[in-house]
């Protein structure tokens, strides 16, 4: 079989999830260690030998939620600051020291977070490291960088959004339907306006406010053991002092008590589309783990319930995708009020509340009838095989830790969600899908093709926006 780097003790959990129960049951961990440095910032470490190579993951506790009112896009457009350089490592001095190595580096952003993310032979841990603290430290504060980045977003915007079929709709406009507060509603890609208006001075207090170490997690996952790992954190990163980080709102809002919904065109789309979002259990509630089991059997792919009943069965739907925190992130890495998402492409002879309807009956059959214990067993296994092959790679491993210590307070989390998710019973998935999967809790979004726009009732769409010329550097 060929070695694959950084499989560790995830081949080993696959077996397990294969096996009887009672095997189910053995002693599977992710080695972790965690130490938190005097000015706040916490490092996590999993050793793991089986490959010469090393993840590293630096979150930070801020992403698209906590960026400032009127400036929608904010905290994304900071994350293109972010590989712009330093005054003491020159823009791409990054991307060659570790592309150079044959490492691969990347970063993103997400409601609760934005982190950065690298891997390399274990040899590039130390300068890896030393760019991290560097750009922690300060960034190249420029109007050239500023407005060079200013224009890549919006770019990327035209590119994503303006000139492309259904434009994310079912990502930032179910967000705004569904939800109440800014914080959780608002376009986090940003619009025009709000990032033309971003200035040198929100760039450097909000690299001030979020970017400090006691707001950071670092996750390091490979060929090291905790002790040098946490040695070369303590040189590179002890000497940066901790900085006052704003107080976090309250972004938490409950069910919604009203069906919410909307009809667009879109003059790019062939065939019409749904988008349908339920709000659902905080984090870590009671019924987090049963939800995201229930997602598995209703949308984890081609076995799910609602492509096998819709899709194949009734024959409405080209296809459907979505789940419990879909598409910005998953079932775990939230920390504020998250959708379980659904986005599907039906056939234009097809009504959308047909379709909406043999949604609800696939729901209500779970409610009423529960699942054979051979579906919800074979539905376990499907998330918690994806779940640990999401672990596989020492990146992902490196980012998973990381977000797991800074949105749940503690990076063993990893380990205990098998567990969780073994727990769940017939009776659990009944009682979520009753709880949360309702016409009250639903918010819906159609978007048709133009053509399609004036026998709907809807308004024509606006032409898409002209894709500009490249940003130049």
């Amino acid at each position: 079989m060929k070695r694959l780097a950084g499989l560790g003790g995830a081949c080993v959990l696959l077996a397990m999830l294969a096996a009887p129960a009672a095997a189910q049951q053995a002693d599977w961990r992710l080695p972790i260690e965690t130490k938190t440095l005097d000015n706040g910032l916490t490092v996590v470490v999993s050793e793991d030998r089986s490959s010469p190579t090393v993840g590293v993951s630096v979150v930070y506790h801020v992403g698209m939620r906590l960026e400032p009112e009127n400036r929608t896009g904010f905290a994304h457009l900071f994350e293109h600051l972010m590989f712009q350089g330093t005054p003491t490592a020159p823009k791409g001095t990054f991307d060659r020291v570790i592309q150079g190595g044959g490492g691969r580096l990347n970063g993103s952003t997400r409601p609760d977070y934005t982190n950065y993310i690298e891997t390399a032979p274990v040899s590039a841990l130390a300068p890896i490291l030393w760019l991290e603290a560097d750009r922690m430290k300060t960034l190249d504060f420029s109007p050239e960088n500023l407005k060079n980045q200013q224009d890549v977003v919006k770019e990327e915007i035209r590119v994503n959004v303006q000139n492309q079929p259904y434009g994310l709709f079912f990502v930032f406009d179910i967000n705004r339907l569904a939800f109440s507060k800014w914080a959780n509603a608002h376009d986090g890609y940003g619009s025009f306006k709000d990032l033309e208006g971003a200035t040198l001075a929100d760039v450097e207090a909000f690299h001030r406010d979020y970017y400090g170490p006691n707001n950071a997690v670092i996750g390091i996952a490979g060929d090291i053991s905790a002790e040098e790992a946490f040695a070369l954190v303590e040189e590179y990163f002890g000497d940066i002092p901790a900085r006052a980080t704003p107080a976090r709102p309250d972004v938490s809002e409950p069910l919604n008590t009203e069906g919410r919904r909307e009809a667009q065109a879109d003059a790019l789309a062939q065939v019409p589309a749904l988008a349908v979002g339920w709000k659902m259990p905080a984090r870590g509630h009671a019924d987090h783990a049963p939800m995201a089991v229930l997602s598995q059997l209703l949308a984890g792919g081609n076995a799910s319930r609602l492509y096998q009943g819709l899709v194949k069965g009734r024959e409405q739907l080209l296809n459907i995708d979505g789940g419990l925190g879909w598409p910005l992130g998953h079932a775990w890495d939230y920390d504020g009020p998250t959708l379980m998402t659904l986005f599907a492409l039906y056939k234009p002879n097809v009504e959308p509340d047909a379709v909406l309807g043999a949604v609800d009956e696939e729901i209500a059959r779970v409610v009423a009838e529960g699942v054979p214990a051979d579906t919800l067993a074979a539905a376990k296994t499907k998330l918690l095989a994806d779940y640990v092959n999401s672990l596989e790679p020492f990146i992902s491993r490196a980012d998973e830790l990381a977000k797991a210590q800074l949105l749940w307070g503690d990076a063993d989390t990893l380990n205990r969600v098998p567990e969780w998710v073994q727990a769940v019973t017939v009776a659990d998935v009944q009682r979520v899908a009753k709880t949360y999967l309702t016409d009250a809790n639903r918010t819906v979004i159609d978007r048709v093709p133009a053509a399609m726009a004036p026998a709907r009732g809807i308004a024509a769409p606006a032409a898409p926006a002209p894709a500009a010329a490249p940003a130049q550097d």
